[in-house]
């Protein structure tokens, strides 16, 4: 198993969270967490309800930027950053719930991060490039009511991958979907890696999270308890316990 905050193989660090913790008044949400991951790696990172995975993603992403430790991201501090300035330098998340523009067509969902990023030209090849990327191109002026969950799913990949981003933060992507429709988003998460985005997957669905990662990652009570091969990782009495309820 590797050890504390290594990843395996010898690529590029593109992500390093050191001693990252989060206070909420007394309450220790996040305490000391290091984590690496390198450059294509598809990290699961799992852990029971309110285990911490949210704050960590929420520390990372510059929503709480008034965390303990520090992270860098290829190679630079990302200090107080805000969230559209962790974005524009490839840092890319979806959330648990898929948070569209609901008076915006599909398409339109996915030109309004081009254009905040300044990519005025081509926007609408591109867009629509994203649309097929996540087989949404049939329905790019439709109105995100008119589509079905995993729909939504696949809307927020594609708003969340618009930039090309180089780590994606899959936040519970398959919540609510049934086992084909996990399947679908599985596929798409992959097609996303093996293109070169390294992927951090957070998920309840075990079957996804042990087919997808190459390593797994635990939190418990806001701490790191596990940290390498998936087969490994699950197999610790510890995370069995905490986690499988074993």
């Amino acid at each position: 198993m590797s050890g504390v905050g290594d990843a395996p193989g010898d690529g590029e660090v593109v992500l390093r969270a050191e001693g990252v913790g989060m206070r909420f008044g007394g309450f220790a949400a996040l305490s000391g967490v290091d984590l690496t991951v390198r450059a294509g790696e598809r990290l699961g990172l799992i852990g029971p309800n309110g285990s911490g995975k949210s704050t960590f993603t929420n520390c990372l992403a510059g929503v709480y930027p008034g965390h303990e430790g520090a992270f860098a991201f290829r190679g630079e501090r990302l200090g107080k950053l805000s969230p559209h300035e962790r974005a524009r330098r490839g840092l890319a998340r979806t959330f648990q719930l898929p948070r569209p523009f609901r008076g915006l067509t599909v398409i339109e969902n996915i030109r309004v991060p081009l254009a905040y990023a300044g990519r005025h030209e081509a926007t609408e090849t591109r867009a629509m490039a994203c649309l097929e990327g996540v087989d949404l191109a049939g329905k790019a002026h439709r109105l995100p009511r008119e589509l079905t969950q995993v729909e939504l799913r696949r809307l927020e990949l594609a708003r969340a991958t618009a930039l090309d981003p180089v780590l994606l933060i899959a936040d519970e992507a398959m919540a609510g979907l049934s086992h084909a429709e996990v399947d679908q988003i599985l596929a798409l998460l992959f097609r996303l890696n093996e293109a070169g985005t390294t992927i951090i997957m957070i998920e309840h669905v075990m079957r996804a999270v042990t087919e997808f990662s190459q390593r797994l990652a635990v939190l418990v009570a806001g701490r790191k308890v596990a940290d390498g091969a998936p087969r490994e990782v699950l197999a610790m009495p510890a995370v069995e316990e905490a986690y499988l309820g074993r």
